[in-house]
């Protein structure tokens, strides 16, 4: 089967954005701890897929949706933490590159984040970025007091949860790097190794190390919402024949 996309969030509060906006939904499926339906959301028509959280989980959801459907892209959806300084709540971040948080190969040569054999990071797909960069800057209303900005630019990814005790590390090791999550990076490893094209996008929900001004919380399903509309809208623009 020929979808527009597969699209990966971790959690059930970030499929149902998706869910809400679709017009037709396919039966669901189960498959390890993850689970997902197709979806025709507008003119698209997507496979969403809950994984669980973490890494082994995203990438073992990815690889078994691969083997159902055929895709013009893979994406990661849903909530992330801020990690720059200048990133506020309610903002939309989409991945130029993305790299491993947790990685650390570096008495073997290899770069900080990245994979023994594996690239030093994974490059967003040209077409989606450049669809992504055609959008509004700012993609989302005012909500809980919070309007929504476009950001592109680095992410990590890794299985440990950033938080005020450890974000000096990552901010250290990843001075780019606007946001991380417990996903991205390893979808987009199997978006590599299966050649398909790759993008994340994710709704910063709270701040993993906020500044005494700043406000640090967003509810989980308001940042899926901005993700979810800011992915399709994407899709839209690129339209990769299907």
């Amino acid at each position: 089967m020929r979808v527009d996309a597969v699209v990966v969030v971790a959690m059930e509060e970030e499929a149902r954005p998706f869910l809400e906006a679709a017009t037709e939904s396919g039966p669901e499926y189960e498959a390890g701890r993850a689970a997902g339906r197709v979806l025709t959301v507008g003119d698209l028509r997507v496979l969403v897929v809950r994984s669980g959280i973490g890494l082994v989980n995203a990438a073992s959801a990815a690889v078994d949706a691969l083997g159902r459907v055929a895709p013009s892209a893979l994406v990661s959806g849903g909530s992330a933490g801020g990690l720059a300084a200048d990133v506020e709540v309610g903002d939309v971040v989409v991945g130029e590159r993305v790299t491993y948080a947790g990685a650390d190969a570096t008495a073997f040569g290899y770069d900080r984040g990245q994979v023994p054999g594996m690239p030093v990071d994974y490059a967003a797909d040209p077409v989606l970025l450049d669809a992504a960069r055609t959008l509004e800057p700012v993609v989302a209303p005012v909500a809980q007091g919070r309007p929504g900005r476009l950001r592109l630019g680095e992410m990590v990814a890794g299985d440990s949860f950033v938080t005020a005790a450890n974000v000096g590390s990552v901010r250290a090791d990843f001075p780019r790097a606007l946001s991380t999550d417990m996903e991205t990076t390893a979808l987009a490893q199997v978006a590599h190794s299966y050649a398909v094209p790759f993008l994340s996008v994710r709704g910063i929900s709270d701040l993993c190390g906020p500044a005494a001004d700043q406000d640090f919380h967003l509810a989980v399903d308001e940042a899926a919402a901005r993700s979810a509309r800011t992915v399709t809208a994407i899709l839209g623009a690129a339209r990769r024949p299907a």
